[in-house]
């Protein structure tokens, strides 16, 4: 598929998610020719809040320019999904739905097996059904479980620790499966640990931002030593547009950030903030099977496409806390909600079981 701003319909699975929203921003920007479609199930990490900026823009437009339509769905709905299809006929798919929060998996990992595996299957068969010229799953590093040494590239092992990242793996398989049975025309995109604006408050970096604002404790499992590749949203989304645009059917490409520990993370935001981390950081009991390193290697999809990062860890983190800063309206409803304070009463106390 070349690259080419021509005419396209695109769907977005899990569009009102983190990084959904953050692609479908991009595309809108800069493809006005794309009609794009947000099919998101609205569960508690789907944020209509997040894309309010591009719903202003489209009351403004008549219906004859109209470039954004949401349809509430869940992704295992194969009817409703296939009615998606049959009318918009949509050139890209890209799979952004997905339940992705490690300690939620452990508590109860049955919403992942469903969305992660079956969403997806759900999404193959029609892909496969409506001859779907491209197909992007978006998939995890934390397939490669562990690596205590050197990096992952796209052929190492999968070794997933945890429900999440096995629910994750599973689906990574089943589209190799489609590609070598059914020739599928998918590619497969294992991101790595994303940090950016409209983040859901119970990851890392929003959490600290976060609480710290609040004047509140934030928990860090084990000792903080957990190594993760940062990768700024702004470079997944230019990583995933590019493969979109120019990769060869059937691809994988890692896609990575820069390598810190939570620790070295906490440390930047509570300087950001002219805080002193001490006095903010508490340490809780390690998740079970936790994983100490992540290093997927991205040297593939820099020698193929040319993608580079320009949003690095040590340059973006500050404007991303004044974003919070700024933005308190947008947060402080979602920590309010009972749901997040459910889960965080176990989350911040280590509590799985």
């Amino acid at each position: 598929m070349s690259h080419s701003s021509a005419a396209k319909n695109i769907l977005i699975c899990g569009g009102y998610g983190f990084i959904g929203s953050n692609f479908i921003r991009h595309l809108y920007h800069k493809y006005p020719n794309y009609k794009i479609i947000n099919f998101d199930l609205l569960t508690y990490a789907g944020n209509p809040n997040n894309l309010k900026d591009i719903d202003k823009v489209e009351e403004s437009l008549g219906s004859a320019t109209k470039r954004y339509y949401f349809v509430k769905g869940d992704i295992c709905d194969t009817h409703l999904l296939g009615t998606v299809f049959e009318k918009y006929k949509p050139e890209i798919v890209v799979n952004f739905a997905a339940e992705s929060h490690v300690d939620r998996s452990i508590v109860s990992s049955f919403d992942f097996i469903r969305t992660n595996i079956d969403g997806v299957w759900s999404l193959l068969e029609l892909s496969r059904k409506f001859n779907t010229p491209r197909f992007i799953q978006i998939s995890t590093d934390e397939i490669y479980g562990s690596v205590p040494t050197g990096s992952s590239t796209e052929d190492s092992p999968f070794r997933p620790s945890n429900p999440y990242a096995a629910s994750k793996a599973s689906a990574d398989l089943l589209v190799q499966s489609y590609i070598h049975t059914h020739r599928v025309p998918a590619i497969i995109v294992r991101g790595s640990n994303n940090f950016g604006p409209y983040q859901y408050p119970e990851k890392l970096i929003p959490l600290a931002i976060t609480n710290i604002l609040e004047n509140n404790k934030v928990p860090i499992h084990g000792t903080g030593q957990h190594t993760r590749s940062w990768l700024h949203v702004k470079d997944f989304c230019s990583a995933i547009d590019l493969i979109a645009h120019k990769a060869p059917d059937y691809s994988i490409y890692n896609v990575s950030g820069s390598e810190k520990t939570n620790l070295q993370v906490l440390e930047a935001i509570a300087s950001c903030l002219r805080k002193n981390l001490d006095q903010y950081k508490e340490h809780v009991s390690d998740r079970p099977g936790a994983d100490l390193r992540y290093s997927p290697n991205s040297s593939k999809i820099k020698n193929d496409l040319g993608w580079k990062a320009d949003y690095l860890f040590e340059d973006s983190i500050g404007q991303l806390v004044s974003w919070y800063v700024d933005n308190q309206f947008w947060w402080e409803g979602i920590k309010a909600t009972n749901d997040f304070q459910n889960h965080y009463s176990k989350q911040s106390k280590a509590k799985y079981y």
